[in-house]
């Protein structure tokens, strides 16, 4: 006896929330390659070398919490509207 399989594609919403949660698994690996990326910068003066791999460093991650912010919030606010379809 043969089943169903069900259906090919998934519901749209599902599927950007899936994309989502990647986004936020991947985000840490992504935050730890761009901290380490200054150790390959060369420069024969170390004065300026530091203060560009310090505001490097900030810019990074300020970027960094930003994207965890929308992140957060996508996957907060399909959350919050799929309790509101089922009436919670």
């Amino acid at each position: 006896m043969k089943r169903d399989p069900g259906p090919v594609f998934l519901e749209r919403r599902t599927y950007r929330r899936r994309r989502m949660a990647d986004a936020a698994r991947l985000l840490p690996l992504m935050g730890a390659f761009l901290f380490a990326l200054p150790l390959l910068w060369q420069s024969d003066d170390k004065t300026a070398l530091t203060t560009h791999v310090i505001f490097y460093l900030f810019c990074v991650w300020l970027g960094l919490v930003a994207l965890a912010g929308v992140i957060s919030r996508h996957l907060n606010s399909d959350t919050d509207t799929r309790d509101r379809d089922e009436g919670r």
